[in-house]
């Protein structure tokens, strides 16, 4: 994925040139490595990082939930609201961090309780929590005025960094350091690994299940908080399609949907490389249409590279 990042910089570098010269890179001409287009890729970062972050924990673990977008979502709508209707800024980012966390614990209920799969748990709360945003909405924006959320949502460090970015990529850093150095970092891929080995360990499946769900809506409350900030207002459509983004930036960064596998370090790689990969899309012009087209091509690569090495796994340990 890194030597794809690196090819992706230079071909869309070439590209953006005026007559595809790799000359003209040299003389400043290129619009890809513009500096301000440069910008705009890391402003892209911030909530699809966060979304990222909690469905890698728990793809590692052998679970998915597809109702990140619209756990976030409603998050931010909430957030909205209760600032609308004058509730001071802490209590109503706690609340909204609750729900988040509520939803969560919602789908590890259905998954672990009721032995719904995962998949279907979590597309019927995205269900609800679409419903309930709308409600909240009645097919209206709400706006933010609070100097606090703008401060969160446009300031930037350098007139580069924005607070976002740096904030989102500082609870990766954390999370990767829980997972890869921590007992229950190993107890996440003992479980995804091997859920029947991790119960003769005395690791609870069960319980990690639910503190990997509750965990997931955590970061999904961060991602909608952050929209919110960003926007300076709750909407409907919010970031309901940025679940893909999530799930598309782990399978790229090496995380299997069997879990076990992975890292946090290979979940932001992927990131950067479907980032990179959209943007350079764009900046070439090509049409809205045909980058969706072409996302979904990188994704069918990534996961034939993962059914490769699943393959290349299995001949070393025959």
């Amino acid at each position: 994925m890194i030597f794809l990042f690196i090819l992706q910089i230079i071909v869309f570098a070439i590209l953006s040139t005026p007559n595809n010269s790799i000359a003209e890179i040299f003389s400043g001409n290129s619009r890809f490595l513009n500096p301000k287009n440069l910008v705009q890729v890391i402003n892209q970062l911030p909530i699809a990082m966060f979304l990222t972050t909690g469905i890698t924990l728990l793809m590692i673990s052998g679970k998915l939930d597809l109702s990140t977008g619209a756990n976030g979502t409603l998050c931010a709508m909430v957030v909205a609201a209760l600032l609308r209707d004058g509730m001071p800024l802490v209590p109503t980012l706690l609340i909204a961090i609750f729900l988040g966390v509520f939803v969560g614990f919602v789908n590890a209920v259905l998954v672990n309780e009721l032995r719904v799969a995962p998949f279907v748990a979590t597309i019927a709360t995205t269900y609800i929590a679409q419903g309930v945003t709308h409600v909240i909405a009645d097919k209206l924006a709400i706006l933010i005025d609070n100097p606090y959320i703008r401060f969160y949502g446009t300031e930037t460090l350098g007139g580069v960094m924005p607070v976002t970015a740096l904030v989102s990529i500082v609870f990766m850093i954390i999370t990767g350091i829980v997972l890869h150095q921590t007992r229950l970092g190993r107890r996440i891929y003992l479980v995804g690994g091997n859920p029947q080995a991790a119960m003769l360990s005395g690791v609870n499946p069960k319980k990690t299940s639910y503190v990997l769900f509750m965990v997931c809506g955590l970061f999904s409350a961060f991602a909608g908080i952050t929209y919110a900030a960003r926007q300076m207002s709750g909407n409907m459509s919010g970031i309901s399609a940025a679940r893909y983004q999530g799930i598309t930036a782990a399978v790229l960064g090496g995380i299997a949907f069997g879990g076990g596998s992975g890292g946090m370090a290979g979940a932001f790689v992927g990131l950067l490389v479907l980032n990179t990969f959209t943007n350079g899309l764009t900046t070439i012009g090509t049409s809205v249409y045909f980058n969706q087209i072409a996302t979904g091509l990188l994704l069918i690569f990534a996961l034939t590279l993962d059914f490769i090495q699943q393959k290349q796994a299995e001949k070393v340990v025959a």
